[in-house]
């Protein structure tokens, strides 16, 4: 909740200092000087749309987790989940609503803030919004299916009680672990070996040690996003893009001519 009010309140200082620039020269000037990075922070934004804009949706459920009865949460939650039982009841709407909510009542938010600002933004501006979009969502919709089939069975063969059926499951941990697959595709070098260390530690310590569905889930996620994305790699390259870098000194040429 903080970070989100801190964004927030951040948005409002600046759009008050560019209303108060018409009539203070001081301000007027330390708004061009700022004006740089603001424009390359727009630009960046609109660079990975598809990212930023499920980001902000999944910050804004968040809020409304913080800010909501906890007895609430849990009958939306459980509305949204695809466990076997919302599954039957709606198979196509409960997959969408199922990602936008982040599991554990909003855990680690500025975590997976920060991996889809960064890892899975730079991956969609080099796939293209289509490409990423498609990676992202066969990860989420596919895994959740095999851990809905991993739970039929666990319960028809006596592993699990019957009561798993109706187990909340929600979450952008599917959709996250997708696009981290899709973007170490196109790392190089060390920055590859080390991604493939992290991603393997994050996926398989847990499947081995606790052994629960969901992490199955995640194990089910990432080699789908792995296979995604290579096929639709075969279909066309990636695209070249700017480094922040170079983006911020266009960015800082624009202000400079106006």
């Amino acid at each position: 909740m903080i970070f989100l009010s801190a964004v927030l309140m951040l948005c409002c200082i600046w759009y008050l200092l560019k209303f108060f620039a018409h009539f203070s020269r001081k301000i007027h000037d330390l708004v061009r000087k700022l004006s740089p990075y603001t424009l390359f922070l727009s630009k960046w934004l609109q660079s990975a749309p598809a990212t930023f804009t499920y980001t902000a949706i999944f910050c804004a459920f968040t809020l409304v987790q913080g800010t909501t009865p906890q007895h609430l949460i849990n009958i939306l939650t459980n509305h949204a989940s695809t466990s076997i039982a919302r599954v039957s009841d709606r198979p196509i709407s409960v997959f969408f609503d199922s990602a936008f909510w982040v599991a554990d009542n909003g855990a680690g938010l500025i975590i997976y803030v920060a991996i889809f600002w960064t890892i899975i933004a730079w991956a969609e501006r080099k796939y293209g919004s289509p490409r990423i979009i498609v990676i992202t969502l066969s990860g989420h919709i596919l895994a959740s299916i095999a851990t809905i089939f991993i739970e039929l069975w666990a319960i028809n063969s006596g592993h699990a009680p019957s009561s798993l059926a109706k187990a909340t499951d929600v979450g952008v941990s599917y959709i996250m672990v997708a696009g981290c697959t899709a973007a170490i595709l196109l790392m190089k070098k060390w920055f590859f070996t080390i991604s493939i260390i992290a991603l393997g530690l994050f996926i398989l310590l847990p499947v081995l040690i606790e052994h629960s569905i969901w992490d199955m889930g995640h194990l089910f996620a990432t080699l789908i996003g792995f296979i995604s994305a290579s096929l639709l790699l075969k279909l066309s390259p990636v695209r070249k893009v700017s480094s922040p870098h170079e983006l911020l000194e266009n960015c800082r040429s624009e202000v400079a001519n106006l």
